[in-house]
């Protein structure tokens, strides 16, 4: 059994949800919502919810929206998905009324979200995005058993996650080169997509 977390029930939330679902293909969305609920085991499993960097809305932020720009308006950015995803929710954020040191730090951490090494050692919302977001793909899960998984993917499920969100990543590299920066994850994935998903990718519930 798998707590979901109360605060997907708020209005705000609701709100950012609708908001994320109408800008990404549904295993997109469902990969982020995962990763916000694994984002908050790992703030227990770290002992950090009493840490005063732990902010609770920055979180859910941070990790509901890391991926909204693998959908129409992010591909129309010039940069790459995750600085158009952090531009995207940084909009967004702004039409909600949320501060700009807020926003600038919940930026950070989906800009950041795929760069292993920096992510980590920056703060904890950026930590925990980048290790959340990678745990739903089985990578750093040994905490999440396999029933807790399973009931997760009952209530969001997976419906082709690795597929679906390489497809969005290459496609939008192929048409426009500059989202594929030297050692970017789009580079990475546009080179290997002519062979197959790279088999030292953690994959442990599968696409």
């Amino acid at each position: 059994m798998i707590t979901i977390p109360s605060m997907l029930s708020e209005p705000f939330a609701v709100e950012t949800l609708q908001f994320l679902r109408s800008a990404v293909p549904e295993p997109v969305a469902n990969h982020c919502i995962r990763s916000y609920v694994y984002a908050e085991l790992l703030i227990d499993e770290w002992h950090m919810r009493d840490h005063q960097e732990y902010q609770p809305l920055e979180v859910f932020y941070a990790v509901t929206l890391h991926d909204v720009g693998l959908g129409p308006a992010g591909a129309e950015r010039p940069d790459r998905f995750e600085v158009a995803s952090a531009d995207l929710a940084g909009e967004f954020l702004q039409r909600q009324d949320i501060g700009p040191t807020e926003i600038d730090r919940i930026w950070d951490a989906i800009a950041l979200n795929t760069s292993t090494g920096i992510a980590h050692r920056r703060n904890l919302l950026c930590r925990v995005t980048a290790v959340a977001t990678g745990v739903d793909f089985g990578a750093d899960s040994d905490f999440v058993t396999d029933e807790m998984a399973a009931g997760l993917h009952g209530r969001y499920p997976r419906r082709g996650t690795a597929s679906a969100m390489q497809a969005a990543i290459v496609g939008q590299a192929r048409v426009n080169p500059a989202k594929a920066p030297i050692g970017s994850l789009a580079l990475y994935l546009l080179k290997t997509a002519n062979t197959g998903f790279d088999e030292n990718v953690a994959a442990r519930w599968g696409d």
